[in-house]
């Protein structure tokens, strides 16, 4: 059975109107809000033109052998279904969409690129087009811009790197690529584009303080997080997509005993790890998952907001950092006045933050927050130490009492492309309020692995896990652990030769 059956069922039902097929991208599917990627592992020219093949009968899988003129009809479900290849595309692109008379179908050329073309706001600027001089509002600078993150989304990237004397570079399935057929960029080209998609706000805080954070929205196709910056170099961005849609815990592939910390009323549940590592998308799988479950009051504090919840059946409240509130300690604080059941902290970056977040768990309210610590045992660790030491053993029963878990998670990269979290799981239960009271948090790996059937986990046993499921490769999980020692047991127990590494140990 060809492997596209599965994704048939998409357009059969109506959720998606076309399957893009592409080098170097994933799969992806035109959805009414925009292309979706519903796989992680980016599709070589040969992985493409392997998996049309399988559609194909004897009379078409010549031209797919050649990879030129595709264009066939294929049967599934009792329903037709053409496969078309994308002549104007440089490099290897079809389209999969349900057949209809040729008198009602408009002509396509590129399904990705009109799916992004259309969207409301947004004229797409070609270098092939006749040049026209610079407007005074920047509007060309914009279209410049948001042609890259059109290209960000085409490609499935997480990241866009603009650098002065690089051409734009993107991040796919882990590893950074050069966009080569992109001129180099220069200081005055950076600073136009990321000005000219600026709020008034960020660019008063960048020209004070030399970086700045805020959110950016292309209707139709994905919204992104951008991070401005100066370098020895000039100015410089870092622009992540953020998911069209939320993402759930089934997505996402969330246990169901962390799931089972949405169901609580009051407590601290922190999820970890380094930048890049997920944390904000596993918030947003807990968070829909609250939503779709119960009938409460959700405040988000974040900096900048970065997916947008829907009122399901909760009430959600979602306020910026610098556009709906000063601070995320001014924030928290009020949120204490404004009838919540769920506050989700984006940052829990100083003290006071954490101190409140400590007060709000204690008193009746559920928790969520996010910090850039690898392991459960240094996330508690990293909390106590932020206070003063007259104060760490007051802090450490605050935190005895209202944390209930921690997931600390890191995300690897794939064989065969994209990537996938390896997450450690810590639960809070007597053992372990225990050791967090009484300072003993060297040992709190230990009841990790020891209370397996509980659901607990550490990182370098999910690590283990993803590598005998041959998902990544064993020098992945050697890199991403925190316990190399440990980990180079393990992995050398399985037979797996490390010598390469074994400095780093």
């Amino acid at each position: 059975m060809p492997q596209l059956d599965r994704v048939l069922a998409r357009l059969e039902s109506g959720a998606a109107s076309q399957i893009i097929l592409e080098a170097d991208a994933p799969i992806r599917c035109i959805t009414p809000s925009g292309p979706q990627a519903i796989s992680q592992q980016v599709l070589s020219s040969k992985q493409v033109l392997a998996l049309v093949s399988e559609m194909a009968d004897a009379d078409h899988k010549a031209s797919v052998a050649t990879g030129r003129g595709i264009r066939f009809l294929y049967t599934w479900s009792a329903q037709q279904w053409v496969v078309e290849q994308d002549g104007h595309s440089v490099q290897t692109r079809l389209t999969v969409r349900k057949h209809v008379e040729e008198a009602a179908v408009e002509p396509v050329a590129s399904a990705i690129t009109s799916a992004l073309e259309n969207a409301p706001e947004l004229r797409r600027y070609r270098a092939s087009d006749a040049p026209f001089e610079d407007p005074a509002d920047g509007s060309r600078d914009r279209e410049s811009f948001e042609t890259l993150l059109l290209e960000q989304v085409r490609r499935g990237a997480a990241d866009l790197h603009l650098r002065v004397g690089e051409p734009p570079i993107l991040r796919l399935g882990g590893d950074l690529i050069r966009i080569e057929d992109q001129p180099i960029l220069d200081d005055a080209s950076v600073a136009r584009m990321v000005r000219s998609i600026m709020p008034a706000k960020n660019k008063a805080e960048f020209d004070e303080h030399w970086d700045t954070d805020f959110a950016h929205e292309i209707t139709g196709v994905s919204r992104f997080r951008v991070n401005v910056l100066r370098d020895r170099n000039g100015v410089a961005a870092v622009i992540r997509t953020i998911a069209s849609t939320t993402v759930t815990v089934e997505q996402m592939g969330i246990t169901p005993e962390v799931q089972q910390l949405c169901a609580l009323t009051k407590g601290l549940v922190l999820v970890t790890g380094p930048t890049g590592s997920g944390k904000s998308t596993t918030l947003c799988a807990l968070v829909d998952l609250i939503n779709r479950s119960r009938h409460d009051h959700i405040i988000t504090i974040e900096d900048p907001i970065e997916f947008v919840h829907q009122s399901k059946k909760c009430l959600i409240t979602q306020r910026q950092v610098g556009v709906h509130t000063q601070s995320f300690k001014s924030a928290l604080r009020a949120a204490l006045r404004e009838d919540p059941d769920i506050i989700l902290v984006g940052e829990l970056r100083d003290l006071e933050t954490i101190a409140i977040a400590l007060e709000t768990a204690e008193t009746g309210h559920l928790v969520f927050g996010t910090l850039h610590t690898s392991t459960a045992a240094s996330t508690i660790n990293r909390i106590v130490d932020q206070f003063p030491a007259d104060r760490q053993d007051q802090i450490r029963v605050m935190l005895a009492e209202s944390l209930k878990g921690v997931v600390s998670q890191t995300l690897c990269k794939k064989i065969g492309g994209g990537r996938v979290a390896a997450r450690e799981i810590l639960l809070v239960n007597k053992a372990v309020s225990s050791m967090i009271r009484e300072g003993k948090t060297v040992q709190i790996n230990n009841i990790i692995q020891t209370q397996k059937k509980l659901g607990m986990e550490t990182l370098n046993d999910a690590l283990m896990n993803l590598v005998k499921s041959k998902t990544v490769e064993a020098e992945e999980a050697y890199v991403k652990s925190a316990e190399k020692k440990d980990m180079a047991s393990k992995l050398r127990a399985l037979g797996y030769n490390l010598d390469g590494l074994a400095s780093e140990e």
